[in-house]
């Protein structure tokens, strides 16, 4: 399983309350520990500011890439700066990858589906999902986005929008009627996946979906296992090339987070590597 992760790509201080930016380090850590070897950590390349203004105004790329305007975190913190094309690069190596090879990879990143065409917020700053999507776009007949982040991805609903895009198909769970439930939603969630007719899958296993967390909340641990593992298995199955990446997650005891990115590493390397 191939997880392309740089330290680049991680912030370990964002002035904000958003513990995202610094994640990818500590999680990479912890799976180096856990599944020495079974995890091939690959070097991305780091996208330029022409690949991000394939999804943004290019005048907003560049205020941001040199700290002239705020980023999603809401400073102009040049650290911050520094790790974005590594951040997005980490997700569109991944892309790539499995674009050419199928099967399943991972980028160990957060904040991208509040980011719009023309805005970045709520710690996002650049939408990952949609370079991504923009940079394969002639390689694949369709491109799925499943966004399993607690909250709507209004930002990658936005650039879809502003670009006229008919070959990204986007389910957000953010504007799924609450009513619906977990276990309903777990039970369509294989149609859901069908109907987007894909050639690549974009997942972003939110972790704020967890009931314990303060911005989100409406599964359990076990009904989040169910849910990645129902992913992993309709791509495996249908020979559907998938990337993963972190989402969300702002439990105080930040290892209660880091468990729930586990635990989708797990799923993850049941269904592809055994």
């Amino acid at each position: 399983m191939r997880v392309f992760y740089t330290p680049a790509q991680s912030v370990a201080n964002n002035d904000s309350f958003s513990p995202s930016a610094g994640k990818p380090a500590l999680l990479v850590e912890q799976w180096r520990t856990r599944w020495p070897d079974k995890l091939e950590f690959v070097e991305p390349q780091p996208v330029t500011a022409a690949a991000l203004s394939l999804a943004h105004k290019s005048s907003m790329v560049e205020e941001i890439l040199s700290c002239q305007g705020y980023n999603g975190f809401g400073n102009r913190s040049q650290e911050v700066a520094r790790s974005l094309p590594w951040t997005t690069g980490s997700f569109v190596s991944a892309t790539q990858y499995v674009v050419e090879h199928g099967g399943a990879a991972c980028s160990p990143t957060s904040g991208f589906h509040h980011a719009g065409f023309d805005f970045s917020s709520a710690f996002c700053t650049f939408n990952g999902l949609m370079v991504a999507a923009m940079m394969v776009r002639h390689e694949v007949s369709r491109i799925g986005i499943l966004d399993c982040d607690y909250h709507y991805g209004n930002g990658t609903d936005d650039i879809i929008e502003a670009l006229g895009l008919e070959n990204v198909g986007h389910l957000t769970t953010g504007r799924l009627p609450r009513a619906l439930g977990p276990e309903g939603f777990l039970e369509q969630l294989p149609q859901f996946l069908s109907e987007m007719k894909a050639g690549v899958l974009l997942y972003q296993a939110g972790a704020d979906a967890h009931i314990d967390d303060p911005l989100g909340g409406w599964m359990t641990s076990e009904q989040m296992r169910r849910r990645d593992r129902i992913v992993f298995e309709y791509c495996k199955t249908n020979g559907m090339p998938v990337v993963w990446n972190l989402a969300g997650g702002y439990q105080e005891n930040i290892q209660n987070v880091l468990d729930l990115h586990h635990a989708t590493m797990e799923e993850c390397l049941k269904v592809f590597a055994g």
